[in-house]
């Protein structure tokens, strides 16, 4: 059996490729899998790192419209097509699945041009174009979001690492924070704005630092690797820890009591699938997906919604400091979220997957 994966660009698009990966190595050892991505995305780092081969295309921006004209692009599109194309032919794919971003496209086009079965995975309630392409050349379309517009499509979440899936939060908590030198017995805030960090919940939480400490509330924030901090909390206790970057958010989550963060898929769909409460703060650009998201964790309990121009160090310390300092709130919340996520969304497409290809 071989498999092509085809995602890129951002996390939310590569992460759930890796674990689809994970698990279809888990059920058949010698199953073939190749990733292919573009030089623009993440991919060229995250993929060989988990040790899968990583095979590049053009990258090819589209216009946002699905036009009779997209089909018949000239020049570049044609040639990452081919470039796609000659990929599924050397490794004999069987199946081609895609999870969105600008490999997607061409990889779609060359799966069609080929006979290769496709099977497009959306994370996002409002797919992209590459996916609702992909979703126009296949029957095999499934989602990570209930309300997800794509037809034809089945609602089974999204694909997470096993690290994840198998964090145990209650029975992780004391090591996790010993691990990122905090104490066990004090409330403790995740702070992270994704995979580059976010400059107003940075600044918002480092305005808010003194407050949270005074109230006895400990601080493990992730600033993201493209951002700088002006200035620092002082040392003391409790801890306000500050990283760059961290590759163990399993621990990060263990950890945590409450998060504050965006509202991307894949942060959302990690969050409830360990049942870590959280302040969402949706990304003001877009096309509103993750207010989307949030909204859907706020309604059912799991989490506060706080738009991006209204999150300030007094909304956290009327709103957040508040949970911190309530755990039978915090356990409500918690199995509010819990009760919104999917573990078993990488063996569900992974079973999928392997029955389409056969």
């Amino acid at each position: 059996m071989r498999v092509v994966l085809a995602g890129g660009g951002t996390a939310g698009h590569i992460e759930p490729a890796l674990a689809l990966a994970d698990t279809l190595r888990g059920l058949d050892p010698g199953i073939g899998i190749t990733c292919m991505g573009t030089d623009r995305g993440l991919e060229t780092r995250l993929v060989p790192a988990r040790g899968y081969e990583l095979e590049l295309v053009p990258a090819v921006p589209l216009p946002r419209a699905i036009t009779p004209q997209l089909l018949t692009m000239p020049g570049r599109l044609a040639g990452a097509v081919n470039a796609a194309a000659a990929v599924l032919d050397r490794v004999r794919a069987d199946v081609l699945v895609g999870f969105g971003g600008y490999v997607a496209t061409p990889a779609y086009l060359a799966a069609k041009r080929r006979g290769v079965p496709i099977v497009v995975h959306e994370a996002n309630p409002r797919p992209g174009l590459a996916n609702r392409l992909g979703a126009k050349l296949t029957d095999h379309v499934f989602t990570g979001h209930p309300d997800c517009v794509l037809a034809k499509a089945e609602y089974i979440g999204t694909p997470l690492r096993r690290e994840i899936v198998q964090l145990d939060r209650l029975s992780m908590g004391d090591k996790a924070r010993s691990w990122f030198g905090l104490q066990t017995d004090r409330p403790t805030l995740l702070v992270f704005g994704g995979s580059q960090g976010a400059r107003s919940i940075n600044q918002a939480a480092l305005a808010a630092a003194p407050a949270l400490r005074s109230a006895g509330v400990q601080v493990l924030h992730v600033v993201g690797p493209k951002n700088t901090v002006e200035r620092e909390p002082p040392p003391g206790d409790p801890q306000y820890v500050l990283l760059p970057y961290l590759d163990r958010m399993d621990l990060a989550y263990a950890a945590a009591d409450l998060a504050l963060c965006r509202s991307g898929a894949l942060t959302c769909a990690e969050l409830t699938a360990v049942g870590l409460p959280a302040a969402y703060v949706p990304l003001p650009h877009g096309n509103g997906e993750q207010r989307i998201n949030a909204e859907r964790i706020a309604g059912g309990g799991g989490g506060l919604l706080i738009d991006d121009a209204d999150l300030s160090p007094d909304w956290i310390i009327q709103n957040v400091l508040p949970i911190l300092r309530d755990p039978e709130r915090v356990a409500v919340m918690s199995e509010a979220a819990v009760r919104l996520g999917r573990k078993d969304a990488d063996t569900t497409l992974a079973r999928k997957v392997l029955e389409i290809a056969q």
